[in-house]
Protein backbone atom coordinates (compact mmCIF):
# COMPACT_ATOMS: atom_id res chain seq x y z
CA UNK A 1 0.00 0.00 0.00
CA UNK A 2 2.80 2.25 1.16
CA UNK A 3 4.52 1.63 -2.68
CA UNK A 4 1.16 2.54 -4.34
CA UNK A 5 0.67 6.01 -2.53
CA UNK A 6 4.48 6.86 -3.13
CA UNK A 7 3.99 5.58 -6.73
CA UNK A 8 0.48 7.47 -6.92
CA UNK A 9 2.10 10.76 -5.43
CA UNK A 10 5.10 11.07 -7.87
CA UNK A 11 2.78 10.50 -11.38
CA UNK A 12 0.43 13.32 -9.30
CA UNK A 13 4.02 15.30 -8.99
CA UNK A 14 4.97 15.09 -12.76
CA UNK A 15 1.58 16.18 -13.99
CA UNK A 16 1.68 19.13 -11.41
CA UNK A 17 5.25 20.13 -12.66
CA UNK A 18 4.46 19.36 -16.07
CA UNK A 19 0.89 21.90 -15.87
CA UNK A 20 3.53 24.32 -13.74
CA UNK A 21 5.71 24.25 -16.90
CA UNK A 22 2.61 24.98 -19.38
CA UNK A 23 1.31 28.14 -17.31
CA UNK A 24 5.24 29.65 -16.68
CA UNK A 25 5.34 30.05 -20.88
CA UNK A 26 2.30 31.90 -20.50
CA UNK A 27 4.09 34.79 -17.65
CA UNK A 28 4.91 38.10 -18.80
CA UNK A 29 7.88 38.18 -16.65
CA UNK A 30 9.72 35.64 -13.95
CA UNK A 31 7.72 35.08 -10.52
CA UNK A 32 8.90 35.01 -6.99
CA UNK A 33 6.71 33.19 -4.74
CA UNK A 34 8.14 33.25 -0.60
CA UNK A 35 7.58 30.56 1.66
CA UNK A 36 7.64 31.26 5.90
CA UNK A 37 7.22 28.00 7.05
CA UNK A 38 10.45 26.07 8.26
CA UNK A 39 8.70 23.25 7.73
CA UNK A 40 7.87 24.01 3.89
CA UNK A 41 11.74 25.83 3.29
CA UNK A 42 12.72 21.51 4.84
CA UNK A 43 10.58 20.03 2.60
CA UNK A 44 11.40 22.52 -0.71
CA UNK A 45 15.07 21.52 0.09
CA UNK A 46 14.16 18.08 0.71
CA UNK A 47 12.34 16.56 -1.89
CA UNK A 48 14.17 19.29 -4.81
CA UNK A 49 11.05 21.04 -5.21
CA UNK A 50 13.27 23.72 -7.13
CA UNK A 51 14.99 21.36 -9.38
CA UNK A 52 10.99 20.81 -10.88
CA UNK A 53 10.43 24.18 -11.88
CA UNK A 54 10.90 26.25 -15.02
CA UNK A 55 13.87 29.16 -14.69
CA UNK A 56 11.12 31.73 -14.40
CA UNK A 57 9.34 30.26 -11.14
CA UNK A 58 11.67 31.13 -8.41
CA UNK A 59 10.44 29.98 -4.56
CA UNK A 60 12.57 32.16 -1.70
CA UNK A 61 12.58 31.15 1.92
CA UNK A 62 11.93 34.02 4.48
CA UNK A 63 11.80 34.40 8.13
CA UNK A 64 9.54 31.01 8.62
CA UNK A 65 11.50 29.54 11.30
CA UNK A 66 11.26 31.23 15.18
CA UNK A 67 14.32 29.98 16.38
CA UNK A 68 16.05 31.70 13.80
CA UNK A 69 14.68 34.83 13.96
CA UNK A 70 14.86 35.28 17.67
CA UNK A 71 17.96 37.54 18.49
CA UNK A 72 21.42 37.35 20.12
CA UNK A 73 19.96 38.87 23.09
CA UNK A 74 17.19 36.93 24.03
CA UNK A 75 19.89 34.14 24.33
CA UNK A 76 22.25 35.61 26.46
CA UNK A 77 19.00 36.44 28.70
CA UNK A 78 18.97 32.36 28.76
CA UNK A 79 21.89 32.01 29.44
CA UNK A 80 21.86 34.54 32.06
CA UNK A 81 18.71 32.17 33.41
CA UNK A 82 20.58 28.86 33.53
CA UNK A 83 23.43 30.82 35.33
CA UNK A 84 21.56 30.66 38.48
CA UNK A 85 22.48 27.61 40.52
CA UNK A 86 19.08 27.16 41.88
CA UNK A 87 17.41 27.57 38.39
CA UNK A 88 16.29 24.33 35.62
CA UNK A 89 15.66 25.93 32.16
CA UNK A 90 13.29 24.10 30.25
CA UNK A 91 13.34 24.28 26.63
CA UNK A 92 12.81 22.77 23.01
CA UNK A 93 16.05 21.17 21.40
CA UNK A 94 16.11 23.32 19.07
CA UNK A 95 17.51 26.46 21.01
CA UNK A 96 20.10 24.35 22.83
CA UNK A 97 22.97 25.40 19.68
CA UNK A 98 22.43 28.58 19.08
CA UNK A 99 25.05 30.68 19.37
CA UNK A 100 24.30 33.89 22.00
CA UNK A 101 27.01 36.77 22.09
CA UNK A 102 29.78 34.71 24.12
CA UNK A 103 28.50 31.02 24.54
CA UNK A 104 25.23 28.73 23.79
CA UNK A 105 23.14 27.07 26.28
CA UNK A 106 24.50 23.84 25.13
CA UNK A 107 28.35 24.84 26.54
CA UNK A 108 26.46 26.67 29.81
CA UNK A 109 25.25 22.20 29.69
CA UNK A 110 29.00 21.27 29.59
CA UNK A 111 29.42 23.67 32.33
CA UNK A 112 27.46 22.32 34.68
CA UNK A 113 23.86 24.22 33.99
CA UNK A 114 20.60 21.86 34.44
CA UNK A 115 19.13 22.65 31.11
CA UNK A 116 16.42 20.60 30.01
CA UNK A 117 14.74 19.47 26.82
CA UNK A 118 11.10 19.06 27.16
CA UNK A 119 8.19 18.49 24.88
CA UNK A 120 5.71 20.51 25.88
CA UNK A 121 5.39 24.07 27.94
CA UNK A 122 3.63 21.84 30.49
CA UNK A 123 6.24 19.57 31.25
CA UNK A 124 8.21 22.81 33.09
CA UNK A 125 4.95 23.45 35.05
CA UNK A 126 5.31 19.31 36.21
CA UNK A 127 9.35 20.16 36.82
CA UNK A 128 8.20 22.96 38.88
CA UNK A 129 5.44 21.31 40.90
CA UNK A 130 7.90 18.39 41.78
CA UNK A 131 10.83 20.60 42.63
CA UNK A 132 9.39 23.64 44.68
CA UNK A 133 12.85 24.74 46.23
CA UNK A 134 14.00 25.14 42.61
CA UNK A 135 12.94 27.80 40.02
CA UNK A 136 12.03 26.02 36.57
CA UNK A 137 12.15 28.86 33.74
CA UNK A 138 10.56 27.57 30.68
CA UNK A 139 12.35 29.33 27.21
CA UNK A 140 8.91 30.46 25.49
CA UNK A 141 10.06 30.92 21.26
CA UNK A 142 7.85 30.58 18.64
CA UNK A 143 4.93 32.16 16.43
CA UNK A 144 1.02 31.47 16.53
CA UNK A 145 1.75 27.92 16.86
CA UNK A 146 3.21 27.35 19.87
CA UNK A 147 2.13 30.58 21.80
CA UNK A 148 -1.19 28.92 23.09
CA UNK A 149 1.01 25.83 24.47
CA UNK A 150 2.68 28.12 26.29
CA UNK A 151 -0.22 30.47 27.63
CA UNK A 152 -1.92 27.32 28.75
CA UNK A 153 1.00 26.91 30.95
CA UNK A 154 0.83 29.69 32.50
CA UNK A 155 -3.34 29.61 33.45
CA UNK A 156 -2.48 26.08 34.93
CA UNK A 157 0.65 26.99 36.85
CA UNK A 158 -0.96 29.61 37.82
CA UNK A 159 -4.57 27.60 38.95
CA UNK A 160 -1.90 25.44 40.63
CA UNK A 161 -0.47 28.30 42.94
CA UNK A 162 3.18 27.72 41.88
CA UNK A 163 5.40 30.58 42.15
CA UNK A 164 8.42 29.08 41.03
CA UNK A 165 7.33 28.96 37.47
CA UNK A 166 8.62 31.72 34.85
CA UNK A 167 8.79 32.06 31.10
CA UNK A 168 10.89 34.21 29.69
CA UNK A 169 8.82 34.83 26.66
CA UNK A 170 10.10 35.59 22.81
CA UNK A 171 6.64 34.97 20.88
CA UNK A 172 5.91 36.58 17.52
CA UNK A 173 3.00 37.00 15.00
CA UNK A 174 3.59 36.51 11.09
CA UNK A 175 1.15 38.82 9.39
CA UNK A 176 3.12 41.62 9.71
CA UNK A 177 6.56 40.55 8.77
CA UNK A 178 4.77 39.31 5.33
CA UNK A 179 3.75 42.49 5.08
CA UNK A 180 7.14 43.85 5.62
CA UNK A 181 8.48 41.98 2.58
CA UNK A 182 5.43 42.56 -0.04
CA UNK A 183 6.33 46.18 0.30
CA UNK A 184 10.44 45.47 -0.50
CA UNK A 185 11.08 46.78 -4.05
CA UNK A 186 14.06 44.50 -4.01
CA UNK A 187 12.25 41.42 -3.42
CA UNK A 188 9.80 41.64 -6.07
CA UNK A 189 7.72 39.09 -4.89
CA UNK A 190 4.55 37.59 -6.77
CA UNK A 191 2.58 35.34 -4.17
CA UNK A 192 3.16 33.87 -0.70
CA UNK A 193 3.19 29.72 -0.02
CA UNK A 194 1.45 30.51 3.58
CA UNK A 195 2.39 28.79 6.79
CA UNK A 196 0.96 26.01 7.36
CA UNK A 197 1.22 25.12 11.26
CA UNK A 198 0.67 29.21 12.12
CA UNK A 199 -2.90 29.11 9.66
CA UNK A 200 -4.22 26.22 12.17
CA UNK A 201 -4.59 29.10 14.74
CA UNK A 202 -4.63 32.12 12.66
CA UNK A 203 -6.90 30.87 9.75
CA UNK A 204 -6.76 31.97 6.32
CA UNK A 205 -8.78 34.76 6.75
CA UNK A 206 -5.65 36.60 8.28
CA UNK A 207 -3.95 37.41 5.17
CA UNK A 208 -6.94 38.44 3.33
CA UNK A 209 -5.70 42.08 4.20
CA UNK A 210 -2.45 41.84 2.99
CA UNK A 211 -3.75 39.81 -0.30
CA UNK A 212 -5.68 43.16 -0.65
CA UNK A 213 -3.49 45.70 0.34
CA UNK A 214 -1.25 44.47 -2.08
CA UNK A 215 -2.81 42.79 -4.52
CA UNK A 216 -0.70 39.74 -3.60
CA UNK A 217 -1.66 36.08 -4.22
CA UNK A 218 -1.63 33.97 -1.32
CA UNK A 219 -2.16 30.39 -0.95
CA UNK A 220 -1.99 28.23 2.49
CA UNK A 221 0.06 25.29 1.38
CA UNK A 222 0.29 21.95 3.30
CA UNK A 223 3.99 20.32 3.80
CA UNK A 224 4.13 17.43 1.50
CA UNK A 225 5.73 17.66 -2.19
CA UNK A 226 2.60 17.80 -3.60
CA UNK A 227 1.05 20.10 -2.11
CA UNK A 228 3.93 22.50 -2.23
CA UNK A 229 3.60 21.61 -6.22
CA UNK A 230 -0.05 22.06 -5.75
CA UNK A 231 -0.36 25.67 -3.92
CA UNK A 232 2.43 26.74 -6.84
CA UNK A 233 -0.07 25.84 -9.34
CA UNK A 234 -2.83 27.52 -7.24
CA UNK A 235 -0.70 30.83 -7.12
CA UNK A 236 -0.05 30.52 -10.91
CA UNK A 237 -3.44 30.22 -12.00
CA UNK A 238 -4.42 33.74 -9.98
CA UNK A 239 -1.84 35.68 -11.69
CA UNK A 240 -2.26 34.38 -14.86
CA UNK A 241 -5.79 35.25 -14.29
CA UNK A 242 -5.42 38.77 -13.07
CA UNK A 243 -6.30 37.56 -9.03
CA UNK A 244 -4.88 38.22 -5.51
CA UNK A 245 -6.95 36.64 -3.25
CA UNK A 246 -6.66 33.81 -0.72
CA UNK A 247 -6.17 30.10 -1.20
CA UNK A 248 -6.66 26.88 1.27
CA UNK A 249 -4.98 24.48 -0.47
CA UNK A 250 -4.58 22.68 3.22
CA UNK A 251 -8.55 22.15 3.99
CA UNK A 252 -7.27 18.96 5.88
CA UNK A 253 -5.72 21.35 8.33
CA UNK A 254 -7.01 24.64 8.19
CA UNK A 255 -9.97 26.52 8.08
CA UNK A 256 -10.99 30.15 7.38
CA UNK A 257 -11.56 31.27 10.52
CA UNK A 258 -8.34 29.06 12.60
CA UNK A 259 -8.62 28.17 16.40
CA UNK A 260 -10.77 30.31 18.42
CA UNK A 261 -10.33 28.54 21.58
CA UNK A 262 -6.06 28.72 21.06
CA UNK A 263 -6.25 32.39 19.85
CA UNK A 264 -8.85 33.07 23.31
CA UNK A 265 -5.90 31.39 25.35
CA UNK A 266 -3.48 33.60 23.92
CA UNK A 267 -5.34 36.36 23.98
CA UNK A 268 -5.41 35.76 27.75
CA UNK A 269 -2.13 36.02 28.65
CA UNK A 270 -0.21 37.55 26.01
CA UNK A 271 -0.73 41.32 24.46
CA UNK A 272 0.65 42.49 21.58
CA UNK A 273 4.28 44.11 21.87
CA UNK A 274 7.26 45.62 19.89
CA UNK A 275 10.08 43.50 19.48
CA UNK A 276 13.26 42.94 17.66
CA UNK A 277 13.62 40.23 14.68
CA UNK A 278 17.16 39.28 13.41
CA UNK A 279 17.21 40.77 10.34
CA UNK A 280 14.42 42.72 10.24
CA UNK A 281 15.00 44.79 13.08
CA UNK A 282 11.87 45.95 15.73
CA UNK A 283 8.86 45.46 14.18
CA UNK A 284 6.07 47.38 16.26
CA UNK A 285 3.19 44.89 17.05
CA UNK A 286 4.71 42.00 15.89
CA UNK A 287 5.62 40.56 19.49
CA UNK A 288 3.46 39.01 22.43
CA UNK A 289 4.40 39.60 25.78
CA UNK A 290 3.24 38.27 29.19
CA UNK A 291 0.09 40.54 30.37
CA UNK A 292 0.95 42.63 33.64
CA UNK A 293 -2.06 40.25 34.96
CA UNK A 294 1.02 37.13 35.08
CA UNK A 295 3.99 38.99 35.83
CA UNK A 296 4.68 36.47 38.21
CA UNK A 297 5.28 34.29 35.41
CA UNK A 298 7.14 36.59 33.40
CA UNK A 299 11.04 35.58 34.12
CA UNK A 300 12.10 38.81 32.47
CA UNK A 301 10.37 41.04 35.05
CA UNK A 302 10.65 38.58 37.99
CA UNK A 303 14.74 37.85 37.96
CA UNK A 304 14.81 41.84 36.71
CA UNK A 305 17.18 40.31 33.74
CA UNK A 306 19.85 42.81 32.41
CA UNK A 307 22.31 42.06 29.89
CA UNK A 308 24.68 43.74 27.33
CA UNK A 309 23.48 44.37 24.16
CA UNK A 310 23.59 41.28 22.57
CA UNK A 311 26.62 41.25 19.75
CA UNK A 312 26.03 39.28 16.45
CA UNK A 313 28.73 37.54 14.41
CA UNK A 314 29.68 40.08 11.88
CA UNK A 315 30.31 37.74 9.60
CA UNK A 316 27.56 36.08 9.99
CA UNK A 317 24.85 36.23 7.17
CA UNK A 318 21.25 34.95 8.58
CA UNK A 319 19.75 38.30 8.43
CA UNK A 320 20.07 38.56 4.53
CA UNK A 321 18.83 34.44 4.55
CA UNK A 322 15.51 35.29 6.36
CA UNK A 323 14.93 38.32 4.65
CA UNK A 324 15.26 36.10 1.30
CA UNK A 325 18.12 38.23 -0.22
CA UNK A 326 20.66 35.48 -0.13
CA UNK A 327 20.56 32.37 -0.57
CA UNK A 328 22.42 30.12 1.87
CA UNK A 329 24.85 28.70 -1.18
CA UNK A 330 25.96 32.05 -1.91
CA UNK A 331 27.06 32.41 1.66
CA UNK A 332 30.81 32.38 2.06
CA UNK A 333 30.58 30.80 5.16
CA UNK A 334 28.46 27.88 3.89
CA UNK A 335 29.55 24.66 4.51
CA UNK A 336 33.33 26.25 4.60
CA UNK A 337 33.73 27.64 8.67
CA UNK A 338 29.48 27.11 9.22
CA UNK A 339 28.05 24.04 9.71
CA UNK A 340 25.93 22.36 11.73
CA UNK A 341 28.58 21.11 14.20
CA UNK A 342 30.26 24.34 14.35
CA UNK A 343 27.39 27.19 13.22
CA UNK A 344 28.24 30.79 13.00
CA UNK A 345 24.44 31.56 12.80
CA UNK A 346 21.02 30.53 13.88
CA UNK A 347 19.93 29.67 10.52
CA UNK A 348 22.21 26.86 9.92
CA UNK A 349 21.10 25.36 13.52
CA UNK A 350 17.78 24.90 13.74
CA UNK A 351 16.20 22.03 12.32
CA UNK A 352 13.57 24.12 10.13
CA UNK A 353 16.43 26.74 9.16
CA UNK A 354 16.85 27.70 5.52
CA UNK A 355 21.10 27.32 5.85
CA UNK A 356 20.62 23.80 7.87
CA UNK A 357 18.01 22.87 5.45
CA UNK A 358 20.39 23.87 2.36
CA UNK A 359 23.47 21.87 4.07
CA UNK A 360 21.30 18.85 4.33
CA UNK A 361 19.56 18.69 1.17
CA UNK A 362 20.49 21.23 -0.98
CA UNK A 363 24.44 20.45 -1.20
Amino acid sequence: MKFQDEFRDRALIRIMADNIAQMARHLESPVNFMEVCGTHTMSIYQYGIRSLLPDNVRLISGPGCPVCVTPVGYVDKAIACCRDPLAIVTTFGDLLRVPGSHSSLMEERARGGDIRIVYSPLDGVALAQKHPERRVIFLGVGFETTTPAVAAAILQAAALGLTNFQVLASHRTIPIPMELLTADPELGLSGYLCPAHVSTVIGGNAYKPLAEKYQIPCVVTGFEPADVMQGIEMLLKQILGGEHRVEIQYRRAVTWEGNGTAREIMARVFEPSDTAWRGLGILPGTGLAIRPGYAAYDAERVLSLTVPEGIENPACRCGEVLKGKLSPLDCPLFDTVCTPETAIGACMVSSEGTCAAAYKYGR
